[in-house]
């Protein structure tokens, strides 16, 4: 999952991202409220950490600007500041969970991960299609009794494979949610990921597998034995 953190205190940004990093959690830093904005509403991000105080555009405005576009990403607001009518502000503005600084890193996760599962679409801990169960604690492709461990961007392109249950996802999609703007990715890095994970379906003679929408993207579909990689 790809995070984005909005906060113009750079130290306390950078330490968010090695945090979210330990947590196995890709993760983005804008230190400008307007550049969050804009980077919010890309619908890149599976969530947002964002400060109140921002220069260009304040934490709340951006917030409340965000909802009424009809973003709908989870929110976590870290801030200072800490009294009542602050937290019903935030709250009211479309925050999902309010956490004020300093912070205790266990809480943090606790509530990214809270915050994530926000609004009654539970995330669950293992995600299946067809015979094959992606395990997300421990990053294991799974099919029967047997297993084999992922990498982590071979993770995460399985696991918005099947968050998509079978629809296509755009090649574009998986390059942006997983390798984000930073200008590493080019567009065969995505093909060379599929390309490991169907090995590793056919290692675990899977009847799933990674189809081909030519020129579009990928999908996951049910093959039938004797069926070829599309």
């Amino acid at each position: 999952m790809r995070i984005l953190i909005v906060e113009d205190n750079k130290r306390l940004a950078v330490s968010l991202r090695d945090i979210l990093k330990n947590l196995r959690y890709e993760a983005d830093i804008s230190l400008d409220g307007t550049e969050g904005y804009e980077q919010i509403m890309t619908g890149l991000y599976d969530g947002v950490i964002l400060d109140v105080m921002l220069p260009g555009m304040d934490g709340l405005t951006l917030l409340r600007e965000a909802r009424k576009r009809g973003c709908r990403t989870p929110v976590l607001m870290l801030t200072a500041k800490s009294e009542t009518e602050d937290k019903v502000a935030g709250l009211e503005g479309g925050a999902d969970y309010y956490l004020t600084k300093p912070f205790d890193k266990e809480e943090l996760a606790a509530a990214l991960k809270a915050i994530l599962r926000r609004g009654g679409e539970m995330i669950p801990d293992v995600l299946s299609f067809g015979d094959i169960s992606l395990d997300q604690s421990s990053y294991c492709l799974e099919k029967g009794g047997k297993s084999i461990r992922l990498g982590k961007k071979e993770f995460e392109v399985m696991r918005i494979l099947m968050h998509y249950k079978g629809n296509i996802v755009p090649k574009e999609t998986l390059l942006l949610k997983i390798w984000g703007n930073d200008g590493e990715a080019v567009d065969n890095n995505v093909e060379i990921y599929i390309s490991f994970l169907r090995k590793k379906l056919n290692f675990l003679k899977a009847s799933a597998g990674i189809a081909t929408a030519r020129h579009v993207g990928y999908y996951l579909e049910e093959r039938r034995e004797g069926d070829e990689e599309k």
